[in-house]
């Protein structure tokens, strides 16, 4: 005597390994619409050469059964991953996590995952093994978030066949760069404190080697010399506020200081305690700019006057970037992108002492 469906009989369009509980299967979907496997598929993948009736059908089945078609299913069917790679380098500091959540989330929108591997180091070997296990996981294009110049040059020497685009540092081959304005925002923060009436401007840069650092450095320098004020040696730290506070002692000694521009918020974090610390009050003695403007920067005591960098907008056009490269095949890509920064006027810059 057959069984009923109460009692466990299988639906003629349920498959009978799927039916215990377990998620439904493409098969499922045809049963139910009364289609091939072939026509689910294709309405998957937007086939125009469906009848709007027979999608609908099939949209149906899916939506009464729950189905969730897997992303290897529609890599199969349309040759797409629809993965994409991100590099990263020193991926702890503010900048380079700003860009990798906005590079997520104009992926998630665009309807790619994000695979990302951080790296400690950036020799040629490392980076050829990194972009492998991207290209062997999947991913279509590849994003590196370098800032180092070795960077640019290990991804140069790689020869890598995978569409790739670069933030910060440029690459010999003519890959696509997209970039922060380094040398405007540096320029805007030496002519603010010269405009304030400061005889000069006393500089604390990056480390050795990286481009944002060294394209500060030298706007520094040449805004310094087009406005005919001295150039004092600068000082280099390595973009902690650790560093900066031991750089800033330096300076606090020096009653001649007015004025200092630092390469970025986190080490002028540090400037300011060693300046609160030698009696140096900010900006009654001595003023101070930062770079890039992290999310503390209006909340310090005194709010931190800072280059403004749009991290998300940097990383929402290189993930567009990737996806043009990708999509055109041979095509050459677009040109290189250079994002626009703007300086923020707050407490901690002001006259100095002998023009108020």
């Amino acid at each position: 005597m057959p069984r009923s469906a109460a009692e466990g009989s299988v639906p003629p369009w349920r498959s009978r390994r799927n039916f215990a509980g377990a998620r439904p299967v493409m098969d499922d979907v045809a049963g139910l619409a009364g289609v091939s496997k072939q026509t689910v598929s294709r309405v998957l993948n937007d086939h125009p050469a469906v009848r709007a009736t027979t999608r609908e059908a099939v949209l149906e089945a899916m939506r009464t059964l729950g189905y969730r078609p897997s992303r290897s299913a529609r890599s199969l069917a349309s040759g797409r991953t629809r993965m994409l790679g991100v590099l990263s380098f020193d991926a702890a500091r503010y900048g380079p996590a700003a860009i990798l959540t906005a590079v997520n989330t104009a992926a998630q929108e665009a309807g790619y995952l994000i695979s990302s591997i951080a790296l400690d180091t950036a020799d040629h070997g490392t980076v050829v093994a990194a972009v492998d296990r991207l290209s062997a996981e999947g991913a279509e294009g590849v994003i590196a978030i370098a800032p180092q110049t070795w960077v640019g040059r290990a991804l140069s020497a790689a020869g890598l066949g995978t569409p790739l685009v670069v933030l910060e540092s440029p690459v010999d081959d003519g890959t696509p760069l997209v970039t922060g304005d380094s040398r405007a925002g540096a320029r805007k923060a030496t002519e603010h404190l010269l405009a304030l009436g400061h005889r000069t401007v006393r500089h604390i840069a990056g480390p050795a080697g990286w481009t944002p650092a060294e394209q500060r450095l030298t706007s520094w320098r040449a805004t310094l010399e087009a406005a005919g004020a001295p150039v004092l040696e600068p000082l280099a730290g390595d973009w902690s506020a650790e560093s900066g506070y031991e750089r800033g002692r330096r300076l606090a000694a020096d009653p001649d200081v007015t004025a200092v521009f630092v390469a970025n918020d986190q080490m002028a974090v540090g400037v300011l305690h060693a300046l609160h610390e030698a009696g140096r009050p900010v900006p009654d003695e001595v003023s101070v700019v930062g770079y890039d403007d992290i999310p503390e920067a209006a909340h310090l005591l005194p709010p931190l006057t800072t280059v403004r960098t749009d991290f998300a907008e940097i990383g929402t056009r290189s993930l567009r970037l990737l996806l043009h490269r990708i999509d055109a095949g041979h095509e050459p890509p677009p040109a290189s992108s250079v994002v626009p920064v703007d300086l923020v006027v707050r407490r901690s810059s002001a006259p100095p002492p002998a023009v108020r």
